[in-house]
């Protein structure tokens, strides 16, 4: 009963943001767009990471290509099909990526990821230069902001339902054990490789697709723009913000530090990693579990509190 109510109340708030751009301006619609992307990111991000505790930052690797996909295929293919090929790339990209790498663990994978990233930036732009002659591209699209708004809620709820779905199959128990330790979950039968390796593979084509699908609000693409590696630690302080472990976590962490790093960009451009760093480290201090984590340890602590207090006219032992 409970969870035929909560996904019902997730659907009306699913179909109120699906009419939002009709009240708002382009601002308004731009903003929800930022928004829902980095919510969808962060969620992509946590579906792998959260369970498993595998820190990537490849995500900015995958959103370029979505991104780099787009602006080569879009005058040749229909946008649909567009979506298609990125996603077929960036899921054959992860399968290389995952069966090479997701034997390591710890900071070595972390490394490995990061010097992914800018490894890809740095052959796009040898490409461009070399190849196509020029440094970037220009994308022109015969439709509004409200589209790329829509796929990108689609995608969103797609990402959180499959979550959701995970998180109580099979699957995310074994992804659990994963996290808690990977040699005791292979001994008792597990395939680690495999579970690992599809998880990551369904988590690069969503942050693929939300790159492919966000590249229409650049008219022109560069790799100084899509392959930011902001972009990557600003997915991981969202997802750790909230708890990457929990199926809100992510939307709870992405939605205040969206707004508060619009905000910091705005007012504090020249501040703005700066702050940013000190935020990460901040959050790796305080709340190393999330933000949801840490409020349900503080109803647990008050209810132990009341069981133990004594009523009036007992004496306590």
């Amino acid at each position: 009963m409970r969870t035929t109510f909560g996904i019902a109340a997730v659907a009306a708030v699913f179909l109120a943001l699906a009419l939002a751009p009709f009240h708002l301006g382009t601002y308004g619609v731009g903003l929800l767009i930022g928004l829902t992307g980095y919510v969808t990111l962060a969620s992509a991000w946590a579906l792998f990471s959260g369970p498993t505790r595998f820190v990537s930052l490849a995500t900015v690797a995958f959103f370029g290509i979505g991104a780099y996909t787009t602006a080569v295929l879009y005058e040749v293919l229909p946008p649909v099909l567009v979506l298609a090929v990125a996603g077929l790339i960036g899921f054959i990209v992860a399968l290389v990526v995952g069966l090479s790498t997701l034997r390591l663990a710890g900071v070595y994978f972390v490394i490995f990821t990061f010097g992914l990233a800018e490894l890809v930036r740095q052959l796009v732009t040898w490409y461009e230069v070399n190849v196509t002659g020029t440094l970037g591209r220009y994308l022109f699209v015969d439709f509004g902001p409200e589209v790329v708004y829509w796929q990108l809620l689609a995608l969103c709820a797609v990402t959180i339902g499959l979550s959701f779905l995970i998180q109580r199959s099979r699957l995310g128990l074994a992804l659990k054990m994963i996290g808690d330790d990977e040699v005791v979950a292979e001994h008792c039968g597990l395939p680690t490789a495999r579970v690992k390796l599809a998880l990551f593979a369904v988590s690069s084509v969503i942050i693929t697709l939300v790159g492919a699908i966000q590249a229409p609000r650049w008219t022109y693409i560069e790799p100084t723009i899509v392959f930011n590696p902001t972009i990557s630690f600003l997915t991981l302080i969202m997802a750790l913000l909230g708890g990457a472990g929990r199926l809100w976590g992510p939307v709870v962490g992405a939605v205040p530090l969206f707004l508060l790093f619009e905000w910091l960009s705005a007012n504090f451009p020249n501040h703005y990693s700066i702050i940013l760093g000190l935020l990460f480290m901040a959050i790796v201090f305080v709340l190393p579990r999330g933000v949801l984590e840490f409020l349900e340890g503080l109803v647990r602590r008050q209810r132990s509190g009341r069981r133990e207090t004594p009523f009036k006219g007992e004496v306590a032992s």
